[in-house]
């Protein structure tokens, strides 16, 4: 397991979700081997330490981890304008002097280790990857048994993973960068570049246009290639495969009774709403979570059928199941519901009783359950809608012949 957590992580460089902090890494590939290496291993820490305690519920946790992204945006544009101006470095540096941090990228004194650490640790609690099917597995495994000694030593690896192909790329981009000092001007505008670039990334993510921009991609590749790795690494297949493999089950036949709805901390839209009173009607149980890139992908087909279908007697029901600490703050998930424009039911599983109850392990997760109450079709992760919306048709087909 510990080998498909590292492998996971090297192919995040594929994904579209690692760039947001693409900037933020590379603005300092002129530095040394060293602080490089000190740079991607906070992150790879920091990483693995936020998404651990990201399973622990405690309202100081899901604050302190809030707080940290706003502090580490601080910390960015800081970094920022020292690369900007040298000026502005050196007078951004004097309260930190008897701490011995200086923030000139050129210095070479002994507070430039630090320096590198923070950047690393900043980059580590912004970034917040994509879960495909190999980070689903280490992330659910984290929800269902809480936090734990393997779960944070996988979540090391697979920031490690991605740590040593976001490393490859930069350690090249410092080759070319080397090739250029000679000229002097040249790599100067480069780095006021490189801090314009951080600045620029740093306003991105503070205000939430990442999201929109990133939703504009796709994972499915990259979440394809990750399923094949689950597929062919020895003795983790018959699990892995059985919980996370991103495929639809064709065959229509009933898969039993739809699971509890109970457990939800809250409802919004809706009234809580339970598998006995949705007896006659078809229902769509969409697992997913606001900042998913690949659940934002899926969200504009669910909208649209719940509008098409709605009168012919579907019945959506999002459940949003975090992922990330500040995705637990109910305050948080009601201005997303709202700005995304959704107005069918959503269940608050903070705690996970729904999760559990259907077994699920994936974001996003769709189970359509027929007028009979009985699990007919489920899928996992993004595509496949053709087929969806042709299930939902069937079913409603079905609900409707008695009738007739």
């Amino acid at each position: 397991m510990f080998l498909i957590a590292f492998l996971g992580g090297l192919l995040t460089v594929l994904s579209p979700c690692i760039l947001p902090v693409v900037p933020f890494l590379f603005a300092g590939a002129d530095r040394s081997r060293a602080s490089i290496l000190l740079t991607l291993g906070g992150m790879a820490l920091t990483f693995a330490l936020i998404s651990s305690l990201a399973v622990v519920s405690s309202e100081w946790v899901i604050q302190a981890s809030n707080s940290g992204r706003h502090i580490a945006l601080i910390v960015m544009t800081v970094f920022a304008l020292s690369l900007i101006s040298a000026r502005i470095g050196d007078w951004l540096a004097r309260p930190f002097v008897m701490l011995g941090n200086r923030l000139d990228p050129d210095t070479r004194k002994k507070a430039g280790p630090l320096r590198s650490v923070m950047i690393g640790v900043a980059t580590g609690l912004l970034w917040a990857p994509c879960a495909g099917p190999i980070l689903g597995v280490i992330l659910t495994g984290a929800m269902l048994q809480g936090a734990n000694a393997q779960t944070s030593l996988l979540l090391l690896a697979y920031g490690a993973g991605s740590a040593l192909s976001l490393g490859a790329l930069i350690f090249a981009g410092r080759g070319l960068v080397n090739r250029l000092k000679p000229s002097i001007p040249f790599s100067g505008w480069l780095r006021r570049g490189a801090g314009v670039a951080v600045l620029a990334t740093a306003a991105v993510i503070a205000t939430g246009t990442d999201n929109l921009l990133l939703a504009k991609t796709s994972s499915e590749g990259v979440a394809t290639v990750e399923k094949k790795v689950l597929e062919n690494v020895p003795k983790v297949v018959d699990y892995l495969v059985s919980k996370v493999r991103a495929d639809s089950i064709e065959d229509n036949a009933s898969k039993g009774a739809m699971p509890s709805l109970a457990g939800a901390v809250q409802w919004l839209n809706s009234p809580e709403l339970s598998a006995e009173s949705l007896r006659g009607k078809v229902v769509l149980v969409d697992f997913w979570t606001y900042d998913c890139i690949n659940c934002q992908h899926t969200l504009p087909y669910v909208k649209e059928w719940e509008q098409k279908y709605a009168k012919d007697g579907l019945v959506v029901i999002g459940v949003h199941t975090p992922e990330y600490g500040y995705e637990r703050i109910i305050d948080n998930v009601k201005d997303q519901v709202k700005k995304l424009g959704i107005t069918y039911p959503v269940a608050i599983d903070n705690n996970y009783a729904i999760w559990r109850n259907f077994d699920n392990q994936y974001w996003p997760a769709h189970y359509l359950i027929d007028a009979k109450g009985q699990v007919r079709y489920t899928h996992f992760g993004e595509g496949r809608y053709e087929a969806q919306e042709q299930m939902i048709q069937q079913l409603l087909q079905e609900a409707k012949a008695p009738a007739a």
